[in-house]
């Protein structure tokens, strides 16, 4: 609880300060009938310490653990098993902090693990140079549009209908100021390839185009392969971006480089950072080399001291914290450290081997679930070609049935209506996510619950 150390003579002596006799004449300017004069609902005006820790229990009791019930969710954010070891190693003296480097010789600790941050990411996507981190993936995309920009010197991107909807929102928000104008696909429920417009976005790729911005897997878990889409832009002096939310896929598909994208994007939360609903999440950001004076961010580099002695140091900081705002290619302020440190450390104990047998357990749990669910009576699996999530087609409603399964304990992945309100003709879609902490009695529990729900 905050310690108020103020009295009443404080204040009073402040109030005389500024020239009022009352603190109500601060808010003079609001109009009285948006003032509350009362209590705030039913919440008491005080209460103790023990009063207020019972009230919130009681109110955390009415939450679904997702640990607790079998649980679908993805689109974005995955629940993955993170080992003990990466939280007690990440609390360690020698990496706990919430110091951001500005004066970075200091911290070598800290620039050492991003530097490991950096290999990693680049190792995964396939890229020449990754950074050191951004706030989300959503972000992070929204940074490769620019980052397009900057180098083609055009301001038209094409963005896939299968890129979740949510990093399309943050793009817009942000191109309102930049002025960048996106031409976003609309999705459909189409058997076999749900999401994918790779056709459509071939036939708009023109010397206008900046980027193409695809997700893979994208939003309905649909996998492609983006190596014809990267020649087309390549051959229009476009640029490709690849989006990665699952960044565990990588552990055993094609890397976005190895199919020819210049900067891929994505989210790092599904390695050493547990499903908080909200963040804090990891943005992850690669491209190829040449393009490494635009990139936005920070990148740690290794050296040696006069003395010969390895040490690390920032090699590019493009930001406006370290060079003059106009030349600064992000505003971007900080590289969310401890999700990067957990990153490199789970993904060091997986080491390449762990990593793919864990994306091989991933895949083959969720064709297990895929096969099972397709056997359900008002169920049609949507992919043929998927990683650990695929869209499923219901008889029904989708939102009405999820619903009804949460009331069963049963949390059936994400309706598509809640990430596409006006877009009625993908209502009855819901996005599953099958990770390795899906139990067969989970998905057997699903496909139960589905054949009672879909029958009434």
């Amino acid at each position: 609880m905050r310690y108020l150390p103020h009295m009443d003579a404080d204040r009073r002596a402040m109030l005389a300060d500024i020239g009022v006799e009352h603190i109500d004449e601060l808010f003079r300017d609001v109009p009285a009938s948006a003032l509350l004069k009362g209590p705030i609902g039913t919440l008491p005006n005080h209460a103790t310490e023990l009063e207020v820790e019972r009230t919130l229990v009681r109110l955390a009791g009415r939450n679904t653990p997702a640990s607790a019930v079998p649980f679908f969710i993805g689109c974005g954010a995955y629940k993955h098993h993170v080992p003990a070891s990466v939280d007690h190693l990440i609390q360690r003296g020698e990496f706990l902090t919430s110091y951001t480097p500005y004066q970075p010789e200091i911290a070598q600790g800290t620039l050492q693990y991003l530097f490991e941050f950096q290999t990693q990411v680049a190792r995964l996507t396939g890229m020449d140079v990754a950074n050191a981190s951004m706030y989300d993936g959503s972000t992070a995309t929204t940074e490769a549009i620019f980052m397009a920009r900057r180098i083609t010197r055009r301001k038209k991107a094409l963005i896939s209908a299968g890129v979740h909807p949510h990093y399309v929102d943050v793009a817009k928000a942000l191109a309102k100021v930049t002025g960048d104008e996106l031409v976003v696909g609309t999705p459909e429920l189409t058997t076999g390839k749900p999401g994918g417009d790779y056709e459509a976005l071939l036939g708009q790729i023109d010397k206008t185009v900046s980027c193409v911005v695809v997700q893979n897997p994208n939003l309905f878990g649909h996998v492609a392969d983006l190596t014809e889409l990267a020649e087309a832009c390549h051959a229009n002096g476009a640029l490709l971006v690849v989006v990665v939310t699952e960044v565990v896929s990588l552990g055993l598909m094609k890397s976005p480089g190895e199919m020819g994208a210049d900067i891929v994007v994505g989210e790092g939360q599904s390695i050493g950072n547990g499903l908080n609903f909200g963040g804090p999440y990891l943005g992850l950001f690669a491209c190829r080399e040449k393009f490494v004076r635009q990139m936005p961010g920070r990148l740690c580099g290794e050296t040696v001291d006069a003395d010969g002695r390895r040490g690390y140091v920032l090699t590019l900081s493009t930001r406006e914290q370290h060079i003059r705002r106009e030349k600064a290619t992000s505003n971007i302020c900080t590289n969310s450290g401890l999700c990067a440190l957990a990153f490199t450390i789970h993904l060091s104990l997986l080491g390449e081997a762990g990593l793919r047998q864990l994306a091989e357990f991933n895949h083959a749990r969720a064709v297990q679930a895929a096969e099972r669910l397709a056997k359900v009576p008002g169920v049609e699996v949507l992919n043929d070609a998927f990683f650990n999530e695929f869209t499923i087609r219901l008889s029904k409603p989708s939102r009405d049935v999820v619903r009804e399964l949460g009331h069963r304990d049963i949390l059936a992945g994400v309706a598509l209506s809640r990430l596409y309100p006006t877009e009625t003709a993908l209502h009855d879609g819901v996005v599953l996510a099958v990770t390795e902490t899906v139990t067969e009695s989970d998905i057997e529990a699903l496909a139960k619950g589905l054949e009672e729900v879909l029958s009434c």
